[in-house]
């Protein structure tokens, strides 16, 4: 199997994008903080929009429980998701700069691991979790944008996901409502649309002075 040269992906990227969109992704860097249903597919759709720079982070391993939703498959199985989620990233894209901190993610190193990242995807299962990191990138890191989910469970219609603005920098991707409970759980196409809402967030952003 021959892999494409950097020039052979960016002239198909500038045909699609157009040069100028590009380059702007091209030269952008990203954060995604849990790499389970919603952060793997957020990271996925990313880097085949052609950003640049990904920074990865999570501290668990792929489980068989994870297959029905999350970009892993079979051959992941026990493997740290940073690890394996790398793995399929450079697949997509072998020139897509990658960081990778296999660590969870604390009020005591939060704005540590994300310093530098003007665009953080949070995708955590734990609403403390999701509160602590956005308690501590919204007061600790003046300069970067926030883009959480809240609100994927069932399989109820999708026009209900939204993206919405809370903050200056600060948005929420999801129907904000649902959750895992009563026989309620996770399904990968209401996941995928609420991981999409992220994902173009961040394009948004990115390309939002063009």
């Amino acid at each position: 199997m021959r892999i494409p040269t950097r020039e052979e992906i960016r002239r198909i990227c500038d045909q699609r994008f157009s040069k100028d969109v590009y380059e702007k992704l091209q030269a952008a860097s990203a954060a995604v903080a849990g790499l389970g249903g919603l952060g793997s597919n957020i990271a996925v759709m990313l880097a085949r929009t052609g950003i640049g720079k990904l920074r990865l982070i999570d501290f668990d391993r792929v489980d068989l429980s994870n297959l029905n939703r999350q970009v892993y498959d079979i051959r992941h199985l026990g493997r740290k998701k940073t690890e394996a989620l790398a793995e399929r990233l450079r697949e997509i894209n072998p020139y897509l700069e990658l960081e990778v901190r296999d660590c969870k993610v604390t009020a005591e190193n939060a704005r540590g691991l994300f310093s530098g990242c003007p665009y953080i995807c949070e995708a955590f299962d734990d609403p403390e979790a999701k509160a602590m990191l956005a308690e501590q990138v919204l007061l600790g890191l003046p300069d970067a944008y926030l883009i959480s989910g809240s609100g994927m469970a069932g399989w109820g219609d999708t026009d209900q996901i939204h993206t919405r603005r809370a903050g200056k920098r600060f948005f929420i991707c999801g129907d904000e409502e649902t959750d895992i409970g009563d026989g309620t759980g996770l399904m990968a196409p209401r996941v995928a649309v609420c991981a999409g809402h992220q994902a173009n967030k961040v394009v948004q952003l990115i390309l939002q002075e063009l």
